[in-house]
């Protein structure tokens, strides 16, 4: 009995000891900062995640805060990952729920981020925050992975692009920690990537290229904005087109 009362005892401990744990970059207690970020929820998020993050799955009439109707998806399992995304890049909250999402002026103070991931963290278990590490990665796997998977809509050169009822943004704003992010929640349109679909070690190559193409090695030729190879072919013809009418322009005054 003594035995299994001291067991009791040492797990009881550890559970008062990971409750309390504080949240990476705060001193504040885990469960004291999850309670700041109720507050915050209850204030700003709950109009259109529902109470305690349960989602609301139609428009509401009723409008909440800023004057917008309810309408957003559970939150209940999407761990910190998500929450710390979608506020710390400005995505979200949004003024009108049915249009994309796009990086714009961020809302609330890094404590108030803080607090918000660690309440929608507390709702039920979900990933954590990636911590990428982009020099461990090599460029050459990074740019192949990069144009297999994410250049069809943000062009080779990371510079954005259009596809059917969205935009893929430019992806030069991002910090690494924005990109594995992404990578791994697919926010709208995007799909998501899985450790299966693309491991760490695969995701810091990504990061890494794309470190590499804010400022490429542009030797042997003119950069045009590093806007893709098509544009920058029509740059090319228009070049030659002009010069080649101009070259026709001067034969043609030229005396007999």
């Amino acid at each position: 009995m003594r035995r299994a009362a001291l067991v009791l005892l040492a797990a009881a401990a550890l559970f008062v000891a990971l409750t309390a744990a504080p949240a990476r970059g705060d001193s504040t207690p885990r469960s004291a900062l999850a309670g700041r970020g109720a507050e915050l929820y209850a204030e700003n998020c709950s109009s259109c995640h529902g109470i305690a993050g349960a989602g609301i799955g139609a428009p509401s009439t009723v409008h909440g805060v800023g004057d917008v109707a309810g309408f957003g998806p559970s939150l209940r399992g999407v761990g910190a990952l998500a929450a710390d995304f979608y506020l710390r890049t400005g995505y979200m909250p949004l003024r009108n729920p049915s249009v994309q999402p796009r990086r714009s002026k961020v809302e609330f103070s890094p404590d108030q981020i803080r607090a918000l991931v660690a309440y929608v963290a507390s709702l039920a278990p979900g990933p954590g925050i990636p911590t990428p590490h982009p020099a461990r990665g090599s460029l050459s796997e990074g740019m192949s992975l990069f144009v297999q998977n994410c250049a069809g809509c943000h062009q080779a050169a990371a510079a954005g692009g259009y596809v059917p009822d969205a935009v893929a943004p430019p992806l030069g704003p991002n910090s690494p920690r924005d990109i594995a992010e992404a990578v791994r929640i697919g926010p709208n349109l995007m799909p998501r990537f899985s450790q299966s679909r693309l491991t760490d070690a695969q995701l810091d190559s990504l990061i890494a290229y794309l470190l590499y193409a804010r400022h490429p090695d542009d030797r042997g030729g003119v950069a045009l904005g590093h806007v893709g190879p098509v544009p920058e072919g029509l740059v090319a013809w228009l070049v030659a087109g002009v010069v080649l009418v101009g070259v026709c322009i001067t034969i043609a005054r030229r005396p007999a």
